[in-house]
C-alpha cells in the first residue's frame, strides 16, 4: 500500500460513487462545507453521538458502533437513506476485513435511519475479492497526476464537489 494514500474508509466509499469525488478527496482538495448534504452527515454524527453512541476509531476510518452480542461482535454503519447502499456495503466490507486482520472476527449491519431498516453484512470469500480489487484501483487512481474526467452521474446535484466538475454548466 502506498504510505502517501493510505487506504481509508471513506476512500471506499467515495470510490463506489464517483472515481473524480475520490482523487479530489485523496488529494486533500475540500468540497463545499456549506453543502446542505455534509450539513446532515455532520447533524446525524452528533446526534448519535450525543446519545452515548461514539465512534470508534480502528486507524483506517472510524466505525459508527460495536455491539457485543452473546459471543459475537457486531460492527454498525449508519447512513441516512440506502441511497448509496453499495458504498455503504464496501465500507463495512472494509472494517469487517481490516478488523479481521487485527484478529477481530466481527460481523456487519449497516442502519439506514430514514428508512428504518437494517441490512446483515458478512465478510465472505467472494466480496472480499471484490474489496481488494477496489482497493487495487483506488490505489491506481490515488496516483494519477491529475483527477478522472467528470464523468454525469445521478449524483453530481447533490455533490458538494460539483463547482469542480461543472461550473458554468447547467446540470
Amino acid at each position: 500500500m502506498d504510505s502517501q494514500f493510505p487506504i481509508t474508509g471513506t476512500y471506499i466509499w467515495y470510490y463506489f460513487i464517483c472515481k473524480r469525488e475520490l482523487w479530489l478527496m485523496m488529494h486533500n482538495i475540500i468540497p463545499d462545507q456549506e453543502d446542505e448534504n455534509i450539513d446532515i452527515g455532520r447533524f446525524i454524527h452528533e446526534y448519535y453521538s450525543k446519545r452515548g453512541k461514539e465512534e470508534v476509531d480502528i486507524g483506517s476510518g472510524k466505525i459508527d458502533r460495536i455491539k457485543k452480542v452473546g459471543n459475537e461482535v457486531i460492527v454498525q454503519k449508519i447512513k441516512k437513506t440506502s441511497k448509496f447502499r453499495e458504498s455503504s456495503y464496501f465500507q463495512l466490507l472494509f472494517y469487517l476485513d481490516q478488523l479481521e486482520k487485527m484478529g477481530i472476527q466481527a460481523k456487519g449491519e449497516l442502519l439506514f435511519s430514514e428508512e428504518k431498516k437494517k441490512e446483515s453484512v458478512v465478510l465472505t470469500d467472494e466480496n472480499r475479492k471484490q474489496l481488494h480489487e477496489a482497493i487495487s484501483e483506488i490505489q491506481k487512481i490515488a496516483k494519477y497526476p491529475v483527477p478522472p474526467p467528470p464523468k454525469k452521474i445521478k449524483y453530481c446535484r447533490s455533490c458538494a464537489y460539483r463547482e469542480y466538475c461543472w461550473a458554468g454548466e447547467d446540470e
